[in-house]
């Protein structure tokens, strides 16, 4: 027991690395307090599946428009600092969420617009914080830090959620969105006391013309970069929706009440850091694996569309959870090992604008049919495409010879957030 924990939790031998992991830790329950929160009180307010998707659009936009650019400044900055000025400015988002609930009933638009300025951090902070991941530890422990950083942040789904829903029931929305604000403190502290000198900067970027027209051509003339991103932006617009269409999904469908919604994004959260903590120990990556997940990813969300009642919710939840994640952490892992060092932040940053990115497209077509349907088509809907990308990916593998890259081997990585984060 003490080697796997040791082989498990290897990449906190780096002083750096804790001192992100703890400080992410706080922070990223308290970002899902408030997208939590912000679904359910769109809600509260509209009892419509399509406004949810129009707060979808505001949080993920600014990833879809700005992300090859964000990524391109990730490579030419300096990430600790460039991570300090963002979590800065996703604080004061988080207060002023808090104000406008604090308010009584506040205008939908006004919610949109705070929301808007959320995703114009996270563009920033998604590949910046991403690529930062890989100078915090030795070559060697790269994968491991990758996977880490994806149970760190799934955990967080178990965590904030449940949290949500009973400050929710409790005190109301605003104690939400404040308790994340003042998460903020916790990574700001450990980004602020991290030695310098310990960390392995890439060389930095110099400014040219045509940088942003390179990255995509980069990943485009590489098949292990490019079949995995292809399949990120089918799975991505379609299936990864779960803020969308699990609300109306567990009142509706489920006839259960916010905290049905609060709990079985939990559940998934569970089998998700399950996921994780798996992939921690993986050796290697290929394209048949990320393809291999993409299909039990599919599999899992069609068992959610036909479940009888929560109960039944909940069990495969844990199982959709593994899936998800273990697609989740595949393409990413995939990505970062693939990607040359000084294209990594353009690379990562590509990739959060196919996922993240993509939820302004998919949330309102999902939220619609949702709406329309009922939230069982909206998630067979997501089963679809995630079988469909993962055939397509298993048929892009040449048969010889079979690809798999040894993490230990090759200098490039790292993770992925949902809401990520």
């Amino acid at each position: 027991m003490r080697s796997i924990a040791r082989d498990t939790f290897k990449s906190f031998k780096s002083r750096n690395f804790r001192l992100f992991f703890a400080g992410q830790g706080i922070s990223q329950i308290g970002n899902w307090l408030t997208l939590v929160a912000q679904a359910l009180l769109v809600l509260k307010l509209t009892d419509n599946g399509v406004f949810l998707g129009g707060l979808a659009a505001a949080q993920f936009g600014p990833v879809l428009l700005l992300s090859p650019w964000a990524g391109l400044i990730a490579d030419r900055s300096d990430k600790r600092k460039l991570l300090l000025v963002v979590q800065l400015i996703a604080m004061a988002q988080s207060f002023a969420l808090a104000a406008l609930a604090f308010s009584g009933h506040p205008p939908v638009l006004a919610i949109y617009a705070v929301a808007l300025v959320g995703g114009i951090t996270i563009a920033f902070d998604n590949p910046a914080r991403r690529a930062f991941v890989v100078e915090m530890v030795p070559v060697a422990d790269v994968n491991n830090a990758v996977s880490l950083n994806s149970a760190l942040m799934t955990s967080s789904r178990v965590i904030g959620p449940a949290v949500a829903g009973a400050l929710i029931a409790t005190v109301g929305f605003g104690w939400c969105f404040l308790a994340d604000g003042v998460s903020y403190i916790a990574v700001l502290i450990g980004l602020w006391m991290m030695r310098t000198e310990e960390l392995r900067p890439p060389p930095v970027t110099m400014r040219a013309k045509g940088q942003v027209r390179e990255g995509l051509r980069y990943a485009r003339s590489v098949p292990e970069l490019w079949v995995p991103l292809v399949m990120m932006a089918v799975i991505g617009t379609l299936s990864y929706n779960f803020q969308t269409v699990f609300p109306l999904f567990a009142t509706r469908d489920l006839h259960g009440t916010g905290t049905t919604f609060t709990l079985l994004f939990s559940v998934v959260s569970i089998g998700a850091l399950a996921g994780a903590l798996a992939s921690a120990h993986r050796r290697v990556i290929g394209v048949r694996t990320v393809a291999g997940a993409a299909l039990a990813y599919g599999g899992a969300m069609a068992a959610m569309a036909i479940v009888p009642n929560a109960a039944t919710a909940y069990a495969v939840g844990v199982v959709l959870g593994l899936a998800s994640i273990a697609f989740l952490t595949a393409s990413t892992a995939i990505v970062q090992i693939e990607a040359a060092p000084e294209m990594r932040g353009r690379v990562l940053a590509l990739q959060a604008m196919l996922f993240l990115g993509s939820t302004p497209i998919g949330g309102p077509i999902v939220g619609f049919i949702a709406e329309q349907f009922g939230a069982r088509y909206a998630i067979g809907v997501g089963a679809v495409a995630a079988a469909a990308a993962g055939a397509w990916g298993l048929a892009k593998v040449r048969p010889t010879p079979r690809r798999a890259t040894p993490v230990s081997v090759i200098e490039s990585p790292d993770t992925v957030a949902v809401g990520a984060s």
